[in-house]
């Protein structure tokens, strides 16, 4: 049986590896270092194409609603084969404005997303008092999306990883290093522990470090890595009941008792500390969205790296030169969201099978 190597251990590269294996392939996983350990484990686990794609239908808005429909049944796949539980709670969201102006953009949204079967609603102030009486009187309207969701995403990462080992994935974790020796079939990958493998099939799914495989695949991967800082609150279950955004950012009520603020951006590199600054970002506005949260202070605060592309669309997809390599990297925000379509689309290339989804747009090569 040909063996497919799976490069990267995040939620993209666990997801894919399940997929193949329950559809009956012989796979290894390689981790540089622990499985979910980067931007997989650090992520708010949203679930939220409407709220997070503002401007027009592309084909990232299309992948992404895409992999909100898949969500449902890969979630409930995930918890069969692991006999592992995560939170996956269908929670809706509200995409919150402060000005009169904004109303009428709210407006245009629902407009173009009803076309995509969205059920959007433009809410006022008093629909949403009843649904979050906890909001700032400053809030004068919202879109109103039921259908968004939200995974806790350290436990959902742990239960990939438990369903792989379960379906007979064999995984090798802080390997700390992994080159691409040769690209020819079969792919010659070493670690830096002196282990090597040899992959008939090998799919790089390493988010912001697949730029190291660049110069070997003769390939232009830009791909820049984008810190984002997140906080957490202490909060009583039920407290609040759906995804809230604003322009400046979003909260994320948890069943664990959290509600989880993010993101803060910048760019400093693979550096994941923490600073004062990038979560000052945050503790200034929420209380403008959460009065409440003015008087609280984080509990928690932690940070990961999002693989952003030059155009922001993930590469996904088999190389011209080297057919039986794959590209499944730079999801940026939206790795957790995007991991069941990401892993459906990997397993029908490999198969050579018709992608679910069109992917010209997201094809490996383009910046080549």
């Amino acid at each position: 049986m040909e063996e497919t190597v799976v490069l990267g251990g995040g939620v993209i590269g666990l997801s894919i590896a399940l997929k193949l294996a329950l559809d009956g392939a012989s796979v290894t996983l390689l981790e540089k270092n622990a499985c979910g350990g980067q931007a997989s484990g650090a992520a708010a686990g949203m679930l939220a194409p409407y709220s997070e794609i503002t401007e027009d239908p592309d084909d990232f808005f299309r992948l992404c609603l895409a992999s909100l429909r898949e969500f449902k049944s890969w979630q409930a796949i995930v918890k069969k084969e692991s006999g592992y539980e995560f939170e996956y709670t269908e929670s809706g969201s509200l995409h919150c404005v402060y000005h009169e102006a904004d109303l009428l953009s709210l407006e245009t949204r629902k407009s173009w997303q009803e076309s995509f079967g969205a059920q959007a609603n433009v809410l006022g102030k008093e629909e949403l008092n009843e649904l979050e009486p906890e909001l700032s009187q400053e809030i004068i309207g919202a879109i109103h999306y039921p259908e968004e969701a939200h995974v806790y995403a350290p436990d959902y990462v742990k239960a990939l990883e438990v369903a792989c080992r379960q379906c007979g994935v064999k995984i090798f974790e802080h390997l700390v290093d992994v080159k691409l020796e040769k690209a020819t079939k079969p792919a010659l990958l070493s670690a830096s522990n002196g282990m090597s493998f040899e992959a008939d099939k090998l799919v790089i799914a390493t988010g912001a470090w697949a730029l190291e495989q660049a110069d070997v695949l003769n390939v232009s991967l830009p791909i820049v890595p984008i810190r984002g800082q997140i906080c957490a609150y202490t909060l009583e279950q039920k407290r609040i009941h759906h995804i809230l955004y604003t322009s400046q950012g979003y909260l994320v009520p948890k069943a664990n008792g959290t509600i989880v603020n993010g993101a803060s951006e910048d760019i400093v590199g693979f550096q994941t500390d923490v600073t004062e600054k990038g979560i000052k970002r945050l503790t200034n506005w929420n209380g403008k969205i959460l009065p409440f949260l003015k008087n609280e202070k984080p509990f928690h605060t932690w940070a990961g790296l999002r693989p952003a592309t030059q155009d922001g669309y993930p590469f996904i997809g088999a190389l011209t030169q080297y057919p039986n390599i794959y590209m499944a990297c730079g999801h940026y925000r939206n790795g957790i969201l995007l991991s069941a379509i990401t892993a459906k689309l990997v397993v029908e290339l490999l198969s050579e099978k018709e992608p679910s989804v069109p992917l010209s747009s997201f094809h490996p090569e383009r910046f080549t």
